[in-house]
This record gives structure tokens, C-alpha cells and sequence, in this order.
């Protein structure tokens, strides 16, 4: 049962849970270090700034006191237990003014006026007056100076959070993109794995740019997610959390009513990524699309050039890239309509809801809050905000993630090859097929195919296009089993031996051989352990690559570019020819190794290719028939059946498909005094009739 994305992407955050634990631990402790300043807030408004207006009395004692008209006030809560207390008085503040009243005020809640030394308070009918006197300024500043030591702690308590704050926004930043690159690079690791185990065929239906997009492009979008989404999810959750912690603590009522913004995110996230995930699937579609044509054009440029084609890849180009830009643009016009106008409007609401709040006083009918807590409350709720939008603003980056872990995981999925540990030993090379049948499809391309080859014979595969011949190898190398039949090597059933352990024995040397970047000594080896630099310099010195290699500045650590591009056909073929001579395999394929090589290079190749073939069971895909006449035996395949087997001279006496294929070839002239000359050598040689005529009549 296949897990969702969801989960996989989890399981794979698991492998580097340290760092984004303690990321989000960061997280946690910055968002509390934060939220703690509109407490501090609180505490200074209502304790402190506007404590003033509560009742003071006088006292004896000079600690915490304030003179004014030679008299000594306290506040009351700042009196020690048991200490004595005298008469109550009280400071209000009307417009910018202050007023002290000389005795206790039954209600301070109403409006406020001063007329004619009366300080009145005016609360629905209620009217309360009190004489009272105007404070000068240095009068209010004695009221306020005890107060200024708590308000300095408090001012170094803020300072004190926010330098957690800022080195706790540094640690979650710096771990949680150090965890993020982490679970990327293992995931990109196990998806380049995992295409090294696909079978060869999966890579025949898909284009190799779409295959580069999954494992660049995908799984930085994938990295996004742990780092930008991620974050601003994280940030945004524990905010959230945080939040309305703060909320209830101020107030439960107001807290319950904040909670309208949490189901109206859910909501939204899950009808945005609806709309989203079908965009975001095409716009990954076409960016592998648009990969794959470039990938295929830097390929294919000398043939788009020769036939004057740009114009047209132009507009495939283009095609492509515009049906990219119109989701793109969806995409755009889905986030714009949406995230900012979302944000904006749950602002609106929530702001429009605490003001409706503390019009009513409460929604109880009870006292109306302190401006302290007023203040904390608008401060914390717009705090809010800010991770909301950091959220919705990551809601696109999300959906893009995730369709992009589904295109990398999907790939995952494919089965592949299973990796056995260890190997066997080198086999002798005995190669039989018995009977087999194979289809790549539905139709046979191969039918009843049985063939022997012994150790060391060279067995040359001909036949007209798509007869079979590279059918039979890739059955050969277990890229494909057949449906019916059965392959044995020294007796031993193919499908019964691991592939890797197969292939370990075995060479290949392709008609246009590939190079990988890197050097010419590196191209011999492939990076093999076990392949000494001595052991490379041997094998390229075999095949006498050292006499085209020769005048290269620096010999055999000449660099190599992509493909080989900068060095002749001949000189890679002979590489090709040494990297298989350095990993001595028992079985030989050679596939038209010498059709695109110069006729001077070729008696070089065609010695090499004697030095390569020694004790070694050998197949060669032919088509240049003259360089297989020394075969041991010849298949000539057609439809997929083996039509004639037998040796060069074997095949020409028989007259038959072989025979007029290398007449077309060679040309009925030079077959006719190659037939007298074997004639003359071996009477045995039967020379057909229509060759006979040929040379009597040239």
C-alpha cells in the first residue's frame, strides 16, 4: 500500500529530526519572547503609567512616598502588612491635566470634568463632585517618580526578550535550513539511487529531461518546502498558539471571540489547494516538457541546423512556454485575488469585533477592561496577523511542493532492479539459448531462438533492421527476460543469477561509444577500484590507442567533455575498446563497432579488435559484412527468426540471404575473385554457379 506524500515527506524530515526539533524549539522560545512584550506592556500601563489614578494615603514613612504639600502619599498596594495608613486622597487625570483631590472617590468610571476647583464625574444619572486642585508639572513628575524603577526594569525586561528573540530567530533560521538541506540532499540522493536501479526500458519512453527535472527542479521545490513553508507554517501555527494563549490570559471572553479566524484558514486552505493542485500539475508537467525539448535540442543541434529547423523548435519551443505562462498566470491571479484580500478582511472583522466589544463594555454587561489590557489585546491579535500572512503567502510554495514530492516519489515508485550484494566468479562464457521468444510489446520480435556459443568463438548477429539482432543482446545483458524460453551461461539459467553479478562479466563496445567527462584515463577505468592507473595505461597501450592518443597535451590525462565531442570517432572508439579490455570480461558484445570509423583508422581498430576478442565469447552486430568473415559463425536473422547460421564461406556456398546480402554489399565483381581465390586455395569450397559465371565473365 503506497503512503501518501504527506507521510513520505515526514519520514524523510525524520532523518534529520535533531536539527528541526531543536529548530522549532527556537521557534517556540522566540514566539514566547515575543509575545511576552505586550505583557511587559500591560504591566506599565496599568501598573505603573496609569496606576496613578489609584488611591493614595498618607504615611509617615519616606520609602516609596511622595511629598507634596508637606505631606508624605503612598500608593495603597505599596504599603508593608501592619504598616499604618492615613487619609485617603486621589489624582485623576482630565484632557492632558491632572487633579489632586483630597479625599477618597466613590467612582472614577464616567466623564470627567473641572469647573470652578470641582472635579465632576458624571456616570449614566449618577453625579459625583469633589474639590479638587490642579497639579503643576513637577507636582505630577514627584507622583510619577516612584514608579520609574519598576518601569526600568520592565524597559530592561523587554530588552532582555527581544535579544532572545533575535538569537532565537537566527538559530531556527540557521537549523532549520541546515535540516532542510539535509532531508533534500538525502532525498536527491535516494532518487539519483533509485534511477541507477530502473531497468533500461523504463528510460526508453521517458525523455531524459523530464527524468533531470525530477531530480533538480522538483526537489528544490521540495527544499522550499522545508525552508520557507515549513518555517513560515511553523511560525505561523506556534504564533497562532501562542497568541491565544496571551488572548485567554487577558481575557476569555475576547479570546473566545478571536476564535473565528482559526476554522476560516482550514477552510480556506483546503478550497485553495483544490483550485491550486490542478494548476501547479500542469505548470510541473510543462517545466519537465520544456527541460526535455531544451535537453533534446542541445543533443540534436547539428542535425537542427543542417536541415534549418530552429524555426520550428522555436515554435514547439514556444508553445510549450506559453501554455506555462497561462497557468503561471492562473496561479498569480489565484494568489492575488485571494491571500491579501483574506488576510485584510479576518483583520477587519477582528479589529471591528473588539471595538463592538468594548463599545458594549462587555459582552456580559460587566466592567469595561483596563486601557493596559486594551492595549496588550490589540497588540497581541495584530501580532496574528503578520504569521497569517507569512502562512497564506506560502500557500502557493506549499501546493508547489507538494505536487513536486508526488512527480519525485511517483518515480520512486517505479520498480527497479534489485542490488545484490557481492559477486560471482569470472565464468567461461558458454552461451546458450533454447528456444526463446520475446516481445517488447504484444508482437514476437524474436521467435524460437537457439543458438550456441562456446567459449572463445565469435558469434557476428546480421540481419536488415529491426530482425533482432540487438533484441538477442539485450536479452543477453538481462535489460529484458524472455516471455518464453531459456538463456544459460556455462549451464547456469540467466534468471537465475543476479544481474549485477552477470553483468560483471561482461563488456559491451557501442557502434558510437560514450564518453563520460572527466579524462581519458578515467574513461578507461570508470572510476573502478580495482583497475590500476598501471593496468589502464596497459589496456589503452593493447589497443594502440597510444598512437592516436600520442600527440595530446597531456597524453593519457587529457580531460574528456560530455560525450567525448572534442575527440575523433576513432579515438573514442578505441577508449570504448580499452575500457573493455581493462574490465576483462568473458563476453564480448560488439555493436557495428567499426561502421563509423575512417578507412585508415579501421586496420587499427580491426587489430584492436583482434587483441580484445582473444579468449573471449564474443557477439558482433554486424552490418559491414567484411569485417565478420573470420566470425566462427554467422546468425542471419529476419522477422526475428534465424533464417541461416554457419561460417562466411559456409554462407556463400549456400547462395542464399547472407550470400545476397554480401553481394550488395561488396559488389559481384570483388565476391567473384574473393570465390576463385578460395577456390584455388580449397577445392572443398563449393562457389555457386552465378559466381562462377560472374568471374569467367569479368
Amino acid at each position: 500500500m503506497k503512503q501518501s506524500t504527506g507521510r513520505r515527506l515526514l519520514q524523510y524530515a525524520l532523518h534529520a529530526k535533531t536539527t528541526f526539533i531543536a529548530a522549532l524549539l527556537l521557534l517556540s522560545i522566540g514566539v514566547a519572547a515575543e509575545l511576552a512584550g505586550p505583557f511587559i506592556a500591560r504591566n506599565m500601563i496599568d501598573n505603573h503609567m496609569l496606576a496613578i489614578e489609584r488611591p493614595y494615603f498618607e504615611t509617615n514613612s519616606q520609602g516609596n512616598a511622595v511629598y507634596y504639600n508637606n505631606e508624605y502619599f503612598k500608593r495603597g498596594d505599596r504599603f508593608e502588612p501592619g504598616e499604618s495608613k492615613g487619609r485617603e486622597v486621589r489624582l485623576l487625570q482630565i484632557g492632558r491635566s491632572f487633579y489632586f483631590i483630597g479625599q477618597p472617590v466613590e467612582a472614577i468610571d464616567g466623564k470627567r470634568s473641572y469647573v470652578d476647583s470641582q472635579v465632576t464625574i458624571d456616570r449614566g444619572s449618577e453625579r459625583f463632585s469633589y474639590p479638587a486642585v490642579q497639579l503643576a508639572i513637577e507636582d505630577v513628575f514627584a507622583f510619577y517618580k516612584p514608579e520609574l524603577p519598576g518601569i526600568y526594569k520592565l524597559v530592561a525586561l523587554f530588552g532582555l526578550f527581544l535579544m532572545i528573540s533575535i538569537f532565537a530567530e537566527f538559530g531556527k533560521t540557521y537549523w532549520l535550513q541546515s535540516s532542510a538541506n539535509q532531508v533534500v540532499r538525502k532525498l536527491r540522493t535516494d532518487v539519483y539511487a533509485h534511477i541507477q536501479r530502473l531497468p533500461v526500458y523504463f528510460f526508453d519512453n521517458l525523455p531524459a529531461g523530464k527524468v533531470v527535472s525530477r531530480v533538480t527542479n522538483d526537489t528544490e521545490a521540495i527544499k522550499e518546502l522545508f525552508i520557507a513553508v515549513l518555517s513560515n507554517f511553523a511560525t505561523g501555527i506556534i504564533n497562532i498558539i501562542g497568541v491565544y494563549t496571551a488572548l485567554f490570559l487577558l481575557d476569555v471572553r475576547l479570546g473566545l471571540v478571536s476564535l473565528f479566524i482559526v476554522p476560516v484558514i482550514v477552510i480556506w486552505v483546503i478550497l485553495y489547494r483544490k483550485i491550486a493542485t490542478k494548476y501547479n500539475t500542469i505548470i510541473r508537467s510543462r517545466l519537465s516538457e520544456i527541460n526535455a525539448i531544451i535537453n533534446e535540442s542541445i543533443q540534436g543541434m547539428p542535425i537542427i541546423r543542417i536541415f534549418r529547423r530552429q524555426k520550428q523548435r522555436l515554435d514547439e519551443f514556444e508553445t510549450l512556454n506559453e501554455d506555462y505562462l497561462k497557468y503561471q498566470n492562473k496561479m498569480l491571479n489565484l494568489n492575488s485575488l485571494t491571500s491579501h484580500n483574506l488576510v485584510g478582511a479576518l483583520r477587519s472583522l477582528s479589529f471591528a469585533l473588539v471595538l463592538w466589544y468594548f463599545g458594549f463594555g462587555s459582552l456580559g454587561g460587566g466592567t469595561v477592561l483596563s486601557l493596559g489590557v486594551l492595549y496588550a489585546f490589540v497588540d497581541v491579535l495584530g501580532r496574528m496577523f503578520q504569521p497569517i500572512i507569512g502562512m497564506v503567502n506560502q500557500l502557493a510554495n506549499l501546493d508547489t511542493s507538494m505536487v513536486s514530492a508526488g512527480r519525485v516519489f511517483k518515480l520512486m515508485d517505479e520498480p527497479g532492479e534489485d542490488v545484490t550484494d557481492g559477486e560471482m566468479p569470472r565464468y567461461r562464457g558458454n552461451v546458450v539459448f533454447k528456444d526463446v521468444s520475446f516481445a517488447y510489446k504484444k508482437d514476437f520480435v524474436l521467435r524460437d531462438i537457439s543458438l550456441t556459443a562456446r567459449s572463445g568463438e565469435t558469434v557476428a548477429l546480421v540481419g536488415h533492421t529491426g530482425s533482432g539482432k540487438s533484441s538477442i543482446i539485450n536479452l543477453l545483458f538481462r535489460f529484458y527476460d524472455p516471455q518464453r524460453g531459456t538463456i544459460s551461461i556455462d549451464g547456469h539459467k540467466t534468471t537465475d543469477i543476479p544481474k549485477q553479478w552477470l553483468r560483471k562479466h561482461m563488456g559491451i563496445v557501442l557502434q558510437d561509444p560514450y564518453l563520460f567527462t572527466g579524462t581519458i584515463a578515467s574513461n578507461v577505468s570508470l572510476g573502478d577500484e580495482s583497475i590500476s592507473r598501471k593496468k589502464v595505461e596497459w589496456a589503452l597501450r593493447e589497443v594502440g590507442a597510444d598512437r592516436l592518443l600520442a600527440h595530446l597535451p597531456h597524453g593519457f590525462d587529457e580531460p574528456v567533455v560530455e560525450k567525448g565531442s572534442t575527440l575523433s570517432a576513432g579515438q573514442r572508439q578505441l577508449i570504448s575498446f580499452a575500457r573493455a579490455l581493462a574490465f576483462d570480461p568473458a563476453i564480448l558484445i560488439l555493436d557495428e563497432a567499426t561502421s563509423n570509423i575512417d578507412t585508415e583508422t579501421e586496420s587499427l581498430i580491426q587489430q584492436a579488435l583482434e587483441v580484445l576478442k582473444k579468449g573471449r565469447t564474443t557477439f558482433i552486430i554486424a552490418h559491414r559484412l567484411s569485417t565478420i568473415r573470420s566470425a566462427d559463425q554467422i546468425l542471419v536473422l529476419h522477422r526475428g527468426e534465424i533464417v541461416e547460421r554457419g561460417s562466411h564461406d559456409e554462407l556463400m556456398g549456400f547462395g542464399g540471404r547472407y550470400y545476397r546480402m554480401y553481394q550488395l554489399q561488396v559488389g559481384s565483381a570483388a565476391q567473384s575473385v574473393d570465390a576463385a581465390q578460395a577456390s584455388k586455395s580449397d577445392p572443398a569450397v563449393k562457389v555457386p554457379a552465378a559466381m562462377q559465371s560472374a568471374h569467367s565473365q569479368s
